[in-house]
């Protein structure tokens, strides 16, 4: 499919007043354009509440924060835990407040959002640590928020999705109970190579290569791009992954690493479904306000999660 209309507007405004250029400069800068670019989300699920929680990390109580949807089940319920994206080194509660609202509505889940550690002040493997304790105390103590452990699911947008796939492949086999469900949103999975995607949608995009460089320096200074705690596609194994929704964008550098992880996962056996948004670019389901498919989008994915964890 051709470019979204909608989409194809918002790319010429932001190549117009050059906002582009704010992603891929300082650290402070990105987390400004980041921040100024969700506001562009739609705000208005409707949920029950939000509540903000300190929760046990590697480095002290860490900021959280439950939602809980309006037709929520009694406890306990299926939950998730999702980890926000923004290159890991900008984005927080805040900013992807949207995503999560939306997340929580239209899955009927009790959805804890986590506000880990972000590089450089915290550079890898700060967030890592910070996404397994947390679902590690899930996995132990979620009954206390309301969620049934037996019935979690673990979801990544972007970097965030980085988080949780290398979260997921860690406790492969080591979580009890082990997790039920992995949703991944336009995902960050092999930052070593690139794709035909990567080539073709390299700039224009709202996500470049610049940008991902710039956080990838950031967050893993010392780290090989090649290491699989940084582009979990490239682990050997996937055996003990939970089985797993992918949701791609057709104009997004990303595409193809998505679904490269996804027939990964066929073989291993816990490949769920796999979804690519025509027309749609990186961070799509996040600009609500300007891209009305986005609530479409994630319509379906809540669904689809709710479908997985009855």
């Amino acid at each position: 499919m051709p470019l979204d209309a909608h989409t194809q507007r918002f790319l010429r405004a932001l190549a117009a007043g050059n906002r582009c250029d704010v992603l891929t400069t300082s650290v402070a800068e990105r987390r400004r354009g980041l921040a100024q670019l969700m506001q562009l989300g739609f705000q208005d699920s409707p949920i029950a509440s939000t509540r903000e929680l300190r929760i046990p990390g590697p480095a002290g109580a860490q900021a959280a924060r439950l939602y809980e949807p309006l037709e929520a089940d009694a406890a306990p319920a299926p939950g998730i835990l999702y980890l926000h994206g923004g290159g890991l080194v900008a984005g927080g509660l805040d900013t992807h407040d949207g995503v999560a609202r939306a997340l929580c509505h239209y899955s009927r889940c009790r959805l804890l959002a986590l506000d880990y550690r972000l590089a450089p002040e915290h550079p890898f493997p700060a967030a890592l640590e910070d996404a397994r304790a947390a679902l590690e105390h899930l996995a132990r103590h979620g009954a206390d928020l309301g969620m049934d452990p037996a019935r979690l699911a673990l979801c990544g947008d972007s970097a965030g999705a980085t988080l949780a796939v290398v979260t997921a492949q860690s406790l492969a086999g080591r979580l009890d109970p082990p997790l039920a469900l992995q949703v991944l949103l336009c995902p960050i999975l092999d930052y070593s190579r690139r794709s035909a995607s990567r080539r073709e949608l390299a700039s224009g995009y709202l996500i470049d290569e610049a940008t991902l460089e710039h956080d990838l320096r950031h967050y893993a200074p010392a780290v090989p791009a090649e290491d699989p705690r940084i582009s979990p596609l490239r682990a050997e194994r996937l055996e003990g992954v939970p089985p797993t929704l992918v949701h791609t964008a057709e104009f997004d550098p990303l595409r193809d690493e998505g679904l490269d992880y996804f027939k990964r996962l066929r073989v291993s056996g816990a490949a769920l479904s796999y979804t690519c948004h025509a027309g749609m670019i990186h961070l799509f389901y996040g600009l609500g306000a300007i891209i009305p498919r986005a609530r479409v989008a994630l319509e379906q994915v809540g669904h689809e999660i709710r479908t997985a964890l009855d």
